[in-house]
């Protein structure tokens, strides 16, 4: 039975990714941190298949310990501070946490553990201000702190993969939701806001951006794929489609019966209405302090070598979210 150990596996990936190696029969180890409030509810489900330990991407005695002591086949690098707002307002963590976490990693692997495989969850951020659609070749642009430590965490998997001859891949992942996705995200605050609280204004901020959202469950499965290559590289993965967050709102509220009549200048701050009422509001508080304007994958890499391939449209995402929402209020 090979052995999995997954950083960030009470997170949206990393749930999808436990229950997808469970499937194939791995004895799947994930690392939790240490806190006062224990929110695992998305792998509550899965609690008497794995293995949880408790640590921290900023320990590196404590992932020594705990990888020694596992010796997984295959590490899935998913911890990070993801939050590309939030890494404005704590860049030192987000650096120790999603950079030199990853260093820390490497560093494990290639002094205790030099077959284990390693899977680093880059991001289209990388791409920045760089034309779309983006591929493994478009150069790095980086317009936040969250994008810089990741463009580290690259070139160091990278490095070691070359210096090292380590079997080390970069995952490079657009956008990708579902109905685990964490509320302070854009997609889940929309979905939860107009299915929970409809009539009352939904404050967003740049609704012009260009996002290529796929599902989550599709993704981890091209991670799985990137790691049982015969040799190791980096691929691109999403859907080759790009929408707007104002797109994404539109769908949304349609969805539930809602047509929004949007007003004020393209690029600008703006404003939707129905029957008159305000239900949405772009606001400048939201706005990042650098705007990334157009993210759009070109995932051919991928579907040629990997046969993989994102199997869900954005809609039927949209379906399933507002469905798990209902059910979520429903229950309450």
């Amino acid at each position: 039975m090979k052995k999995a150990f997954i950083t960030g596996i009470t997170g949206q990936d990393g749930s999808f990714l436990a229950e997808l190696l469970l499937e194939k029969g791995y004895e799947v180890h994930g690392l939790v941190r240490r806190s006062s409030l224990i929110k695992t509810d998305r792998i509550d489900h899965l609690f008497d298949k794995i293995h949880l330990h408790y640590g921290d991407m900023t320990d590196g005695m404590n992932l020594m310990n705990l990888m020694v002591s596992i010796k997984p086949d295959e590490v899935y690098n998913l911890a990070a501070q993801s939050h590309v707002a939030v890494s404005f307002e704590t860049p030192e963590y987000t650096a120790n946490a999603d950079a030199l976490g990853t260093l820390r990693l490497l560093e494990i692997i290639k002094a205790h553990l030099p077959n284990t495989k390693f899977y680093q969850a880059s991001t289209s951020e990388l791409y920045g201000d760089a034309p779309a659609p983006q591929r493994e070749r478009t150069p790095f642009q980086p317009r936040s702190p969250y994008a810089a430590a990741k463009l580290y965490a690259y070139w160091l998997t990278r490095n070691y993969r070359e210096a090292y001859n380590l079997y080390a891949v970069n995952g490079i992942l657009f956008n990708h939701e579902s109905p685990r996705r964490g509320e302070t995200f854009v997609t889940r605050k929309v979905i939860q806001h107009a299915v929970r609280t409809p009539e009352k204004v939904l404050e967003i901020g740049n609704v012009w951006a260009v996002r290529d959202w796929s599902h989550a469950r599709d993704m981890v499965k091209g991670m799985y794929a990137m790691m049982h290559q015969e040799k190791p590289k980096d691929y691109v993965l999403g859907s080759g489609h790009g929408h707007s967050v104002k797109n994404f709102i539109d769908i949304t509220y349609k969805k539930l019966g809602i047509n929004l009549d949007w007003h004020g200048a393209f690029g600008k701050p703006i404003e939707a209405y129905h029957n008159d009422k305000l239900l949405v509001a772009s606001v400048a508080k939201y706005y990042r302090p650098l705007e990334v304007d157009c993210l759009i994958a070109d995932p051919h890499l991928a579907e040629n070598e990997l046969g993989w391939k994102a199997t869900t449209s954005i809609y039927d995402m949209i379906d399933e979210m507002i469905s798990e929402e209902q059910n979520a209020l429903s229950a309450r």
